[in-house]
Parts: structure tokens; C-alpha cells; sequence
């Protein structure tokens, strides 16, 4: 019986055990000593030795086994913020926008007569504006230069007329120097440079170049 112990037991440490050099070198002297009571104690350690090493492999199996479990089902953390890349031209995006901002209005909007140069006008660049727009009637503003109206002109006239130019020219009389502004409801003859902010009754505004 206690030869086919020491089998299985021998068999079990051949398969799930590394054999050590040293403890069978041993275990083979402690065998080859003589003497049945050195074979029982022999055998008694071996038994042991085997029990053992069986539960440090167990219990190194089973801290690897929860080791991986960990790993394969660990979380990421999420409260790390990311990193924010810091963007080379950031300090250059507001320049670019406001140069290649083709949206300008005039500042103060003036009018003029056909002598006075048209575009955006500034308190140093005095021009005429030539994108009016009425806030009254919603319809932009045209002009002609060297054109004045005539004094029969009225609201019905450019109401029913505009913006058909070949209408609107049976009112219009040659006047060299002259600018004939008009929209549905408004019309005006200038000459000089004029602050658009003088004429109170007109609702015209700079409807941006």
C-alpha cells in the first residue's frame, strides 16, 4: 500500500511539479540508506514535500489565473483629461479673419455728386456710398451719375418704376456734376459731398461692401 502511494505520489510531482535535482538526489540517498525506518521517514518527507509543492502550485495557478482576470477585464480610466495640441496658428486666426473679412460698412455713410469718388467712406477716405439699401422699402438704392430728377417725380412714380432703368429714365434730366439717388419710396438729387446723417427723412444705411 504504501508502494502505490509513493507511485502516485511520484507520478503527480513527474506531471504538475519541476523535478529539483537536489531533492531527488536526496530523496535517492535518504532511499539508499538502509533500514526500514529510514524508508518510512523518507516516504514521509516525500508525502509532505509533495503536498506542498501541490499547494504552492495551486495557489500560484490560481494568483496567475486572477492576475489575467484583472487584466482582461480592467477599466480604462476615464478621468484623465486627453491633451490638448496647441494649435501653431491660434494666435494668427483672428488676424486672418479680419483680413480676408470682405464685409465692411462705411463709417459715416456719405453722398455725392458725380464728381465724388464712390466707395467705402471713412472720415479720411471721403467717398460716396454705392451700396445703399433702404430699411424702409428693403430695396437697394441706384444711382446715376450726371442725372438729375425731375421736379414732377413722386411716390407712385417709383413705386410702379423701380428698378427698371428704361422706366425710370423718363424722369431723369442731364445734369453734368449731378447724382440721381433713388429707391421705391425716397429719391434725392446731390451735387456735393454730402453726411447722410444731415437728410432725417431718408432711412438709407450702408448695406456693406
Amino acid at each position: 500500500m504504501a508502494e502505490d502511494l509513493d507511485d502516485l505520489l511520484d507520478e503527480v510531482e513527474s506531471k504538475f511539479i519541476r523535478p529539483d535535482p537536489l531533492k531527488l538526489d536526496k530523496d535517492k540517498r535518504s532511499k539508499g540508506g538502509g533500514g526500514s525506518g529510514g524508508t518510512t521517514q523518507s516516504n514521509d518527507w516525500n508525502r509532505i514535500q509533495a503536498k506542498e509543492n501541490l499547494r504552492s502550485t495551486d495557489t500560484f495557478k490560481k494568483e496567475d489565473l486572477d492576475s489575467l482576470i484583472n487584466e482582461i477585464f480592467e477599466e480604462p480610466s476615464f478621468d484623465q483629461k486627453p491633451l490638448k495640441l496647441k494649435s501653431k496658428s491660434s494666435g494668427h486666426t483672428s488676424v486672418r479673419a479680419s483680413l480676408q473679412d470682405p464685409h465692411k460698412s462705411c463709417s459715416p455713410v456719405y453722398l455725392g455728386g458725380s464728381t465724388v469718388l464712390s466707395g467705402i467712406g471713412t472720415h479720411t477716405s471721403q467717398r460716396a456710398c454705392d451700396h445703399l439699401r433702404c430699411i424702409a422699402c428693403d430695396f437697394r438704392v441706384v444711382s446715376y451719375n450726371d442725372y438729375m430728377w425731375d421736379k414732377s417725380c413722386d411716390y407712385l412714380f417709383f413705386r410702379n418704376n423701380m428698378p427698371e432703368f428704361h422706366k425710370l429714365k423718363t424722369k431723369l434730366v442731364k445734369k453734368k456734376g449731378t447724382r440721381a439717388y433713388a429707391c421705391q419710396c425716397s429719391w434725392r438729387t446731390i451735387e456735393d459731398l454730402t453726411d447722410l446723417q444731415a437728410d432725417h427723412q431718408l432711412r438709407w444705411v450702408c448695406g456693406k461692401h
